[in-house]
């Protein structure tokens, strides 16, 4: 019992509730997540988690709560065990109200520079379906479900392709190739965006610019890296997985406009307060 007082009484305040909540949302929608009947994931899920503006399950308070929400213990973990490294840190530099405020600020500009490249992927998907279906061909749209949703293409190719392409002037197949193409563009904007990532990524970042030369031990490999490079890695990765869109269920530009969010706050503080910390 002394250990744990001891051990929690060393996190400064808004670190420690913010892991504390991430920790009970993950254990309610455990608990609870599946007693309340809905279209697509649990109730939390599908009512804290960030969904894409174009979807009917968007709601404008996701911005906030997708940062609390997880998909399971070891997203949860990742994230709540760099916010306990980092953030305490942090917090007792600037103190509990800037460092909320910081948190905050990136992992809701990180929502919002996720969102921003999430409408010009969509938007590009959706013009060229629309070329596709106005110059009909099979081909064409073959490529274009196997580039944009090869998760589907098997599906798509049993129920529609095949056919189409046996029959490429048959209307009824053009309809077809319609409506499955909306389909698709709707489940790509009902996918939705959780966790703590974004802030946690600023967090990051603004570690390495205050304490650019702290030596940390990676775990893989364990190797020492001081941590201004550890950043920029981190920094170059999230920036070339995001271009690459390999389909890995993981919001790279989140993590990168965390950052960019991050940068940007603690500039503007440098500029514009005598006493940055």
């Amino acid at each position: 019992m002394n250990f744990r007082q001891g051990f929690f009484s060393n996190i400064p305040p808004v670190t420690k509730n913010i892991i504390l909540i991430n920790i009970i949302l993950l254990i309610v929608t455990w608990l609870f997540g599946s007693l309340v009947p809905t279209e697509r994931y649990d109730v939390f899920t599908q009512y804290l988690a960030l969904y894409y503006p174009g979807s009917e399950y968007f709601m404008p308070h996701q911005f906030i709560t997708h940062m609390f929400m997880h998909s399971g213990f070891y997203h949860l973990l990742l994230n709540m065990f760099a916010l306990f490294m980092f953030g305490r840190v942090l917090e007792q530099v600037w103190g509990s109200r800037r460092f909320l405020v910081f948190y905050f600020v990136t992992g809701i500009g990180a929502a919002g520079f996720y969102v921003l490249i999430n409408y010009f992927r969509i938007d590009n998907i959706q013009d060229e379906l629309i070329r596709i279906l106005n110059s009909p061909s099979p081909e064409l749209y073959t490529e274009w479900v196997r580039e944009y949703f090869p998760g589907y293409f098997d599906q798509v190719y049993e129920k529609l392709l095949m056919g189409w392409q046996a029959n490429p002037d048959s209307s009824q197949y053009l309809t077809l190739a319609n409506e499955f193409g909306h389909q698709l563009l709707g489940m790509r904007m009902d996918i939705p965006m959780l966790g703590a990532s974004g802030a946690v990524y600023g967090v990051l970042l603004a570690f390495g610019v205050l304490f650019p030369n702290t030596e940390l031990m990676l775990l893989f490999p364990p190797i020492p890296i001081k941590a201004k490079y550890l950043v920029l890695g981190l920094g170059v990765l999230a920036l070339f997985m995001g271009i690459a869109n390999r389909g890995d269920g993981i919001a790279h530009f989140a993590h990168l406009g965390g950052m960019i969010f991050g940068y940007i706050l603690i500039k503007y503080w440098n500029k514009h307060t005598k006493n940055f910390y």
